[in-house]
């Protein structure tokens, strides 16, 4: 997960400041249940996310102006929410903090081995466990450490952050359709999707795993507006990354740039939500 990445660098060792739930034997157990996943066979995608057949791809539209000002009375509103760094409090730190004694040697082996690179090919639908395989290869010296990101990986995830997941859940109240567009693997979207009981508010997903392509990559941004029933400029998208929320701008969509959710809550308020 990648955007499902933390909002902080990678250079840094983040505390999050926003409320979350934290449960290390949940993610253990959840992480066991990536491997009963990955081997079942069995397609445990909810049928809302599963790829569609792809129409022609749309042209991006010039850039919307204006955007600063309450939803028209005649639109229809939506909210599009990345998953991780804004609902899912994610760091692949909470794992590794409790495999590495050196902090320096931690920041290295993910600076240097888990790269964001490497990482970037399992939102893409790379399966996690060869992906390892293959990097614990050429790294030896690292392999236990390596493997541990396929078999442990869940307890990268944190918990939700709770403030967030109380804004989503007030705009489902007041009848505004709710949607995720994510960078994250099938077999994670498939355990958090069970995890977190806030994923079954949402109308709808776009999940870079079960698609073949990632944010910022302007074809996840047609996916979701030929998915789904939205008006772009009716439409906030909220992500923790400035390059997602740049890309998501030249679709004509409102966008929230998160960094907590008191700001995100301000800002939907001055968008009319």
């Amino acid at each position: 997960m990648s955007d499902h990445r933390s909002s902080a660098p990678r250079d840094a060792d983040p505390v999050s400041a926003a409320p979350v739930i934290r449960s290390s034997a949940r993610a253990r157990a959840t992480s066991a249940s990536r491997s009963r996943v990955r081997s079942s066979g069995v397609n445990t995608t909810p049928p809302y996310c599963r790829p569609a057949a792809r129409p022609p791809a749309r042209k991006a539209p010039h850039r919307a102006t204006g955007h600063t000002g309450a939803v028209p009375d005649e639109a229809n509103p939506a909210v599009v929410f990345d998953l991780g760094g804004v609902l899912i409090d994610w760091n692949p730190r909470y794992l590794y903090r409790q495999l590495f004694d050196d902090h320096a040697e931690m920041e290295r082996f993910l600076a240097e081995v888990c790269t964001d690179d490497w990482h970037r090919q399992h939102d893409l639908g790379a399966d996690i466990l060869e992906s390892c395989q293959r990097l614990a290869a050429t790294h030896p010296a690292h392999r236990e450490m390596i493997i541990a990101w396929a078999e442990r990986g869940e307890e990268m995830a944190a918990g939700q952050i709770d403030d967030t997941v109380a804004i989503l859940t007030s705009l489902k109240s007041a009848g505004v359709p709710c949607y995720a567009l994510s960078n994250m693997e099938p077999d994670a979207f498939a355990i958090r999707y069970d995890r977190f009981a806030f994923m079954k508010l949402f109308d709808g997903f776009v999940i870079s795993g079960h698609e073949g392509v990632a944010k910022p990559d302007p074809q996840i941004f047609r996916i979701l507006l030929d998915r789904f029933p939205l008006d772009p400029a009716a439409t906030v998208f909220i992500d923790d990354a400035q390059r997602n929320i740049d890309a998501a701008r030249e679709f004509g969509l409102r966008t929230v740039h998160f960094s907590s959710p008191a700001q995100l809550r301000q800002e939907l308020r001055q968008l009319g939500y």
